[in-house]
């Protein structure tokens, strides 16, 4: 799916991120609130990845969803 298409349907795709990366909290997911850059952030902070793994990890799970 497009990154368009996730912002658009946040709510929906926050369970599936949320299965994908379970440190996240709902109020992360919510702060996130479909923005790419923002999700990145998150993923790389909580499981200390380096900003292109934490990339390639969200847009792996993007194209997925």
């Amino acid at each position: 799916m497009s990154w368009d298409n996730v912002k658009g349907k946040w709510k929906q795709a926050t369970g599936s991120a949320k299965a994908q990366w379970g440190k996240l909290t709902d109020d992360e997911l919510q702060q996130v609130d479909g923005e790419r850059e923002k999700l990145v952030g998150k993923v790389q902070e909580k499981y200390g990845l380096a900003k292109e793994d934490a990339e390639k990890q969200v847009d792996e799970w993007a194209a997925k969803v």
